[in-house]
């Protein structure tokens, strides 16, 4: 249900039944199922058996990658793409898993923002003029300063994220941010059934 929404959100952001929105269309379904074929071949040398979830993780992961790219690449290029953004997200979730204590029970550190990291980056390896005129063409058509243009856009989306969220969860702190381990242990749904409205 999430990678059909998703075609209406990068195809349906040409605003018109266009070759440009099909072209959106086409490289948000290849790249999907190039990340979501990525991670279960990961998981699989990883776990020794094939895994559905992550199949479907993956998935989702290159509906991410894709999304910033998908109006200025092409087919082959969204395959990269996928297959990219497919490796990438999948270590980050093993190192979020394994080395870096965070709460994030649905990986959305790792699933949408490294892979639409990923894939602001990657848009300014793959983008073809040719593809969308309004763009401009990437590294590997021959214009190395649009990958100059995406890092430093990637810098500045991650500095105004990172200080608003910062400042936000300062003056949100005041009401408690978490739980406790115990709650936590408990659960959520049991807690707050338990405490008076």
């Amino acid at each position: 249900m999430l990678w059909f929404g998703w075609f209406g959100f990068n195809a349906g952001s040409a605003l018109s039944a266009s070759p440009l929105a099909v072209g959106a269309f086409v490289v948000t379904n290849t790249a999907a199922a190039a990340a979501g074929l990525t991670w279960l071949a990961l998981s699989w040398v990883q776990n020794g058996r094939p895994s559905a979830l992550a199949l479907v993780t993956g998935a989702v992961c290159g509906l991410a990658t894709i999304t910033p790219a998908s109006g200025f690449v092409g087919p082959i290029s969204s395959i990269a793409i996928g297959v990219l953004g497919g490796l990438g997200t999948y270590l980050m979730v093993l190192l979020r898993t394994k080395w870096i204590q965070i709460d994030d029970t649905l990986d959305v550190w790792a699933a949408h923002g490294i892979g639409g990291l990923i894939g602001v980056l990657l848009t300014g390896v793959f983008a073809e003029k040719v593809i969308n005129s309004v763009g401009a063409n990437g590294l590997l058509f021959g214009n190395p300063g649009q990958l100059l243009v995406q890092i430093l856009a990637v810098g500045a989306t991650a500095a105004y994220s990172f200080v608003f969220t910062f400042l936000l969860l300062k003056l949100l702190s005041i009401m408690g941010l978490g739980v406790t381990s115990k709650e936590g242990a408990v659960g959520l749904d049991t807690v707050s059934a338990e405490k008076p409205s």
